[in-house]
């Protein structure tokens, strides 16, 4: 099971709008897909993911520069912050 924290999902409406806006629908709906996918694949295999400084875990999107950070609870996912390539490393690393 997976949980997200509060702010993932204006973060994921933040970058569905702009690639919306600098392309199109289509481009948006790709992105949902792969974070969704990920998100998915997060699930399913969470060790395949390397553990960073704070306890929490990456995951790095393939066509889009997009990472989000995740925590272990137990047997379930809890994502905390969808961020780009180029933010702050630490942007969302405190969320809980």
């Amino acid at each position: 099971m997976f949980f997200f924290h509060p702010r993932v999902f204006a973060e994921v409406d933040a970058i569905m709008r702009y690639y919306e806006e600098v392309a199109d629908s289509q481009l948006a709906d790709d992105f949902y897909e792969e974070f969704r996918g990920k998100v998915l694949e997060v699930t399913d295999n969470p060790e395949h993911f390397n553990e960073r400084v704070g306890g929490y875990k990456r995951a790095n999107l393939q066509r889009f520069p997009y990472n989000f950070l995740f925590r272990e609870t137990g047997a379930d996912i809890r994502i905390l912050v969808v961020r780009h390539h180029a933010r702050n490393p630490r942007y969302g690393a405190k969320r809980k």
